[in-house]
C-alpha cells in the first residue's frame, strides 16, 4: 500500500445545498513514526498516511443521521453519535444518510477516528455545495476529534486531510503551528502489529498529562528529545537513510516506554519485529496497554513470518516521492 495513493478523496463535486449530494468520501488512517504524546506539547512528529482508511457514503433521506460500522461498542457508539450530531448541526444537517465502512482496526493508534472524522466532514461539506478544502474539513473534523479524545494533537485528522507525508507541529501560546509536507527519498516497507485493544486515548493522554505536570522539567526533556527525533527521522527519510530513520524509531520506543505509555506486550512485539529484521520498531499512537507497533523494513518480511509468531500485522509501502 502506498501512503501518497490516498491522498485523493473519491467525491463528486455538489451543485446546489442539500440536492446534489456527495456520493462517497475517504479518510486515509495514518501512521506516526516518530513523535507521539511529545506533539500534544507542542514538538514536532513525523506522520503518513496508510491506504487503509474509513469511507463514507451518502443517501438522499428525510434527516440527517449515520449508520454503519456495527463492531462499535456501545460506548463507542456514543461517542460517535456526539461528534456527529456536532458536525451535522454545523453543517445546516443536510437531509442525507450517511452509511460507514472502515478497514482500519479501531482504537489500535491508526487514527480510525481522524479518518472517520475526514471521511464524514468532506461528505457534508459536498452536501451543502461547500468546496471540501483541507481547511474546511480540518476545521470541521477537528470538532469530531476533540468529541473523541479531549484534547487531540492534531497531527491524525491533519494527515488524514492531506494525506501525504507530513513533519506536524500544533500550535501552542506563544508559537505558531507548523505543517510541513516530507518527501521520501527511499523505498521501504511499513508493517503494523496488532497488539491487541486498549484503554482509551483520553484516559492514556490525561495519566501522562499529570506525571508531566508533577515532574515538568523531567518530562519537559523527554517530550523535547522526541521532537528532536522527529526532526532527525524526516532529514532521514527525505535522503533515503532508512538506517538512521529505523534508529531514530528504536530511540523514539525507548523515550515512550520511559514517560509510561509502553507495556510489555507492545515491548514484546517491537522486539519480535526487530528479531524479524527490522531497522526501527517502535509503538504507534497512543500505547497504553495495546495498540499498535510499526516496523521499518527495506523489503517485506516473508509472508507468514510474523504470523506464526502470533502476531496479526498489515503492510504500507513507502514510495519514493517523484
Amino acid at each position: 500500500m502506498s501512503p501518497r495513493s490516498s491522498a485523493a478523496p473519491r467525491t463528486a463535486p455538489a451543485r446546489s445545498p442539500h440536492r446534489a449530494l456527495t456520493p462517497e468520501a475517504f479518510g486515509p488512517g495514518k501512521v506516526i513514526l516518530l513523535g507521539e504524546h511529545a506533539v500534544v506539547y507542542g514538538h514536532p512528529a513525523l506522520a503518513v498516511p496508510l491506504t487503509l482508511g474509513v469511507t463514507a457514503r451518502g443517501a438522499p433521506a428525510d434527516r440527517c443521521s449515520l449508520a454503519g460500522l456495527p463492531e462499535l461498542t456501545l460506548a463507542q457508539r456514543r461517542m460517535l453519535d456526539a461528534a456527529f450530531d456536532a458536525v451535522a448541526e454545523a453543517t445546516g444537517r443536510p437531509p442525507l444518510r450517511i452509511a460507514l465502512s472502515s478497514t482500519l482496526p479501531v482504537s489500535m493508534g491508526l487514527g480510525s477516528s481522524a479518518a472517520l472524522a475526514v471521511a464524514v466532514s468532506r461528505l457534508l461539506l459536498g452536501a451543502r455545495g461547500d468546496r471540501a478544502s483541507p481547511a474546511k474539513v480540518l476545521a470541521l473534523a477537528l470538532r469530531m476529534e476533540e468529541t473523541f479524545h479531549g484534547t487531540p494533537s492534531g497531527v491524525d485528522h491533519t494527515v488524514s486531510a492531506h494525506g501525504e507525508p507530513l513533519l506536524y507541529r500544533r500550535p501552542v501560546p506563544g508559537r505558531p503551528g507548523r505543517v510541513r509536507r516530507v518527501r521520501i527519498g527511499a523505498r521501504a516497507t511499513l508493517v503494523l502489529g496488532l497488539v491487541g485493544p486498549r484503554r482509551g486515548t483520553q484516559e492514556t493522554v490525561a495519566a501522562l498529562r499529570r506525571r508531566a505536570a508533577r515532574w515538568p522539567e523531567r518530562y519537559g526533556r523527554l517530550f523535547r528529545e522526541m521532537g528532536r527525533l522527529a526532526v532527525e527521522g524526516t532529514a532521514a527519510l527525505e535522503r533515503g537513510d532508512l538506517e538512521a530513520l529505523g534508529d531514530a524509531m528504536n530511540v523514539n520506543h525507548g523515550l515512550l516506554a520511559a514517560v509510561g505509555v509502553s507495556s510489555p506486550a507492545l515491548d514484546v512485539a517491537v522486539d519480535v519485529l526487530r528479531r524479524a529484521g527490522a531497522l526501527g520498531a517502535k509503538l504507534t499512537g497512543a500505547g497504553g496497554d495495546g495498540g499498535a507497533v510499526v516496523a521499518l523494513f527495506r523489503r517485506p518480511p516473508p509472508p507468514g513470518a510474523l504470523e506464526q509468531a502470533g502476531m496479526t500485522v498489515l503492510t504500507s509501502e513507502l514510495e519514493p516521492s517523484r
